[in-house]
């Protein structure tokens, strides 16, 4: 998911646009499941992810690509989407826009929605505890929690969750440790 803030504005009306037109064509499970299939498909394959945040590789390519690779699987919706995103050149936003719509089908469903931000990938272990530890804070067993990796971060990580943002990285400890001693430090 993008942190740029022009990327989230950019994505919510179509995030929003796909969640209202499926919830009025009685899709929205189908839809849904469709979405989490793409985020994990996202997630594994590293160079379809890049694949379709290329700019040099034409829009015609994307749409081949994606029919290959999810077109026989998929709702017709959901798929009449992903068309929509390309020929509009929106796909590049699609893992934000895709988090904008999980979130909001979660926040129906009184669920919440999370995303961790780490600076190396977390093993299966690191993930079951955070996903624990959230829920027992939260004290809520509907959540949805969508990983990422930042090297910048150092180490460590951040939880993110409705515009609010936990800093566990490296790389905060280090600024605040330059605030206290007076001195700027560049990362």
């Amino acid at each position: 998911m993008s942190k740029n803030p022009v990327a989230l504005k950019i994505a919510a009306p179509y995030a929003r646009a796909l969640f209202d037109f499926v919830r009025e064509t009685g899709t929205l499970l189908e839809v849904t499941s469709d979405i989490q299939n793409i985020q994990g498909l996202l997630f594994k394959s590293k160079e379809l992810f890049k694949c379709l945040q290329n700019p040099l590789v034409s829009n015609e390519a994307k749409q081949e690509i994606l029919i290959k690779v999810v077109g026989k699987k998929m709702n017709h919706q959901t798929l009449q989407f992903l068309t929509t995103l390309i020929k509009r050149n929106r796909i590049n936003l699609l893992s934000t826009i895709i988090y904008s719509y999980l979130e909001l089908v979660y926040k129906t469903a009184n669920s919440q929605a999370f995303q961790i931000v780490s600076a190396t990938d977390l093993s299966n272990g690191q993930r079951t505890r955070l996903i624990k530890k959230i829920k027992s804070v939260i004290e809520n067993n509907r959540i949805m929690i969508q990983f990422s990796t930042d090297k910048s971060l150092i180490g460590g990580f951040l939880i993110k969750n409705q515009g609010k943002i936990v800093d566990y990285s490296v790389k905060n400890k280090l600024k605040t440790l330059a605030k206290l001693l007076d001195t700027v430090l560049e990362i």
